[in-house]
């Protein structure tokens, strides 16, 4: 397939740039991958789609204030986005400025931090803060600003600290939110936990590369970037009884999607830690995901790719042709979808 087969026309005015005041007001799109059947219902009803037993897997990694502004020792701007927090004093960053900064570089960022440029990675620089009272995150969490992606086009505001961020975060490390997560407030997880549907954790700290276009025509040429994961004997142990039971595993959101189909290639989820560069586009045949909750994705995205090898390319572009002529909100801080994967033995030629 053909990167251009997922492209959609999305008007400038659906992109979500704020988040709704109440995190499980947002809408729900719901879709059948094996009809491609749509349902327009609200994240509230989620309650009502699930049934006792089912596992929902979340993804519990924190956003961490990733982004610094600050200046060369020649008085030129900078701006410096971690992608990986590699040490107590370490990270792997992209860093804009006039003239890519060689090794040796001192810069000085907000907060009276300095970095100094050690090396290079690809496109991603090796920095080392040399005046640190303590842990990199720690600072990162005093003077850095949240990372906020590019299709916002605005600055972050001290609300997004708390709502960039899902309820249930736990482990600092991402610089993008798993942003199916947001839906979920505190009350609703109460409901879910009492109807006695089941919860377990994954972890994948998401980096700057979700955003990062496919360049390349053909999918199957495209190299995915990697991201660290952690997928627990316990995790494990939740999805085998889930499925022991004859219940869903159900994935909230592309993370948890790629944490628990990287851990289960052997044929049967076992546990995992360590990056993962899978890429999963239509052809892919799903392990354990049986439902996914997610948000609306960026056109000609490798999360678009993701979600039509779950549920059928012709139903999720349809689906998201409906989506935009119903006026959703699209992106981080837009609306949301249910899925329900496609039957392998009805999947797509491609």
């Amino acid at each position: 397939m053909q990167v251009k087969d997922f492209y959609f026309d999305l008007p400038e005015e659906l992109i979500a740039r704020y988040p709704l005041e109440q995190r499980s007001a947002s809408r729900l799109l719901c879709v059948d991958g094996n009809t491609g059947q749509r349902e327009h219902r609200h994240f509230a009803d989620l309650p009502s789609m699930l049934e006792p037993g089912d596992l929902l897997v979340f993804n519990d990694t924190r956003v961490i204030p990733a982004r610094l502004f600050g200046q060369k020792a020649s008085g030129g701007k900078v701006e410096m986005l971690i992608e990986r927090v590699t040490s107590d004093t370490e990270a792997l960053a992209h860093i804009r400025s006039s003239r890519s900064p060689k090794p040796g570089t001192v810069l000085t960022l907000e907060g009276g931090l300095e970095a100094e440029v050690t090396g290079r990675q690809e496109n991603l620089f090796e920095v080392r803060f040399t005046n640190l009272d303590g842990h990199l995150v720690s600072a990162l969490e005093e003077h850095g600003h949240m990372p906020l992606p590019p299709y916002m086009k605005r600055e972050d505001q001290l609300s997004d600290r708390e709502r960039y961020q899902t309820v249930y975060n736990r482990k600092p490390g991402a610089v993008a939110a798993p942003t199916a997560g947001l839906h979920f407030d505190q009350p609703l997880l109460e409901t879910l936990k009492a109807m006695g549907v089941e919860q377990t954790f994954v972890t994948l700290h998401v980096g700057a590369g979700t955003f990062q276009p496919v360049k390349v025509d053909n999918i199957q040429d495209h190299h995915m970037h990697a991201e660290y994961i952690e997928v627990s004997d316990e995790a494990c142990a939740a999805v085998r009884a889930a499925q022991a039971r004859g219940n869903r595993v159900i994935a909230v959101g592309t993370t948890s999607v790629r944490c628990l189909e990287t851990a289960s290639q052997s044929g049967e989820i076992q546990p995992f830690y360590g990056d993962t560069d899978i890429f999963i586009y239509p052809g892919y045949r799903y392990r354990t995901v049986e439902a996914l909750i997610t948000n609306f994705h960026l056109p000609e995205s490798t999360l678009l790719m993701l979600v039509s090898a779950f549920s059928g390319h012709k139903a999720i572009m349809d689906a998201y042709a409906d989506a935009v002529a119903e006026r959703y909100r699209f992106f981080s801080y837009g609306d949301a979808m249910f899925l329900t994967r496609r039957d392998a033995a009805d999947e797509e030629s491609v």
